[in-house]
């Protein structure tokens, strides 16, 4: 039987433990002094960093878990998951609401809570196919950016002891506007660090997490089809476990306006391609590699169902916003790689003000208010904001592939 969990321990990130476990192990008393019997808030708690950062906090015992998703089925598998975990911890005070977290239903439910001791904020956009047209800038902008300010000015209200929000390794050196507009969203958190403490984490891809393409590979088997993946693009690797431990150790150690990331090396990135090979072995097939997504298409329609092979196609990455590798910092961030095992932390590092940021949101805000606006004024909105953005439109969307 395929088992997702030993395949990524042995393909992927090629760790049988935790990266962080050393640092889980070192810091135990501290986690559990700021987690046990508190109240937390998980906005964004049934996507795949959400789900396991809940899983790693409610190792320490809080007393209250109230859990913010759009996702209603999401929220239900999450409960399920938790429910049905040997050994897992789940408050009696846990409750999931399918809100938008600028809803004014829930400004009343944070309130009325008077605020919690721990939030953590996992809604975003983080797919680089959210930028294939101007609407879906306006929405991946609206999400990562402007909606979190206006959580921020909520929490001002009821600060809380520790405040964390994902980013992204997209954020250094972004090339795509989903990894500039994770950079914004650092630059606004970081704005508001004078006011409680606030950290964030910048990591690689999580392996098979929701609409990743290692997921896909196990849909495309199910429903016959072939497997696809670029060859050139290379990625370092979490697992989910390890995704949401990271995120726990930022939120709850960290100190504010501290960026953290995995301590991984460039020979740890890894292509597409080669976990496809991986995954197909496991799986028992060998594969057909086909040139382009018709004939492999066709093959995967006409092949039997006991069949030995399975088609793949493999290509060059050709679309918007793709970078072919990633990296945690630049250079002009002040970096400290001692004081964690697994982990580096990013000090101190020049931010912008409240109102410089408020200033930018007022220019996205006027460019969004003309119905004529273009992808490209607000490329050049987010040039003039983050001087090093490199953005190379390709007029090709991850959504025109197969």
């Amino acid at each position: 039987m395929f088992n997702i969990h030993n395949f990524i321990k042995e393909n992927i990130t090629k760790r049988h433990e935790s990266l962080f476990a050393v640092d889980i192990e070192n810091n135990s008393e501290k986690l559990s002094k700021e987690i046990e019997d508190s109240s937390i808030l998980v906005i964004g708690g049934a996507g795949s960093i959400g789900s396991q950062f809940i899983k790693s906090v409610c190792r320490y015992k809080p007393a209250k878990l109230v859990v913010i998703d759009l996702s209603e089925n999401g929220l239900v598998l999450l409960t399920r998951d938790l429910r049905s975990s040997y050994g897992m911890y789940v408050p009696n005070d846990y409750r999931t609401y399918t809100l938008d977290f600028a809803n004014p239903i829930f400004e009343r439910m944070f309130r009325e809570e008077k605020g919690f001791d721990i939030v953590a904020n996992f809604s975003a956009h983080k797919h680089v196919r959210s930028e294939k047209d101007r609407y879906s800038v306006q929405a991946l902008i609206e999400n990562n950016d402007i909606k979190a300010k206006q959580l921020l000015d909520l929490l001002c209200e009821f600060p809380p002891k520790h405040f964390f929000c994902v980013s992204t390794d997209k954020a250094a050196n972004p090339v795509n506007i989903m990894g500039a507009s994770k950079l914004v969203m650092e630059e606004l958190i970081m704005a508001y660090a004078d006011r409680f403490p606030i950290t964030t984490a910048r990591f690689a891809n999580v392996a098979f997490s929701n609409g990743s393409l290692p997921l896909s590979f196990l849909d495309r088997i199910m429903n016959k089809q072939p497997l696809v993946a670029p060859s050139d693009v290379r990625r370092y690797f979490v697992s989910p476990e390890e995704s949401g431990q990271i995120c726990m150790l930022a939120c709850v150690l960290g100190n504010s306006g501290e960026v953290f990331f995995p301590k991984l090396q460039e020979k740890d990135m890894m292509t597409f391609s080669s976990i496809c090979d991986s995954f197909i072995d496991a799986m028992g097939f060998e594969k057909i590699e086909f040139s382009n997504d018709e004939d492999a298409k066709k093959f995967a329609a006409e092949m039997p169902f006991d069949t030995k092979v399975w088609p793949v196609v493999y290509s060059k990455s050709d679309t918007t916003g793709e970078k072919f590798f990633e990296e945690f910092f630049i250079h002009s961030e002040k970096v400290n790689l001692n004081r964690f095992q697994s982990l580096g932390v990013i000090e101190d590092t020049k931010r912008k003000s409240i109102a410089e940021v408020s200033l930018f949101f007022d220019k996205l805000q006027e460019i969004f208010s003309n119905p004529e606006f273009t992808k490209a004024q607000i490329v050049d909105a987010l040039k003039a904001f983050i001087p090093n953005f490199e953005h190379k439109e390709k007029g090709k969307s991850l959504d025109q592939k197969m």
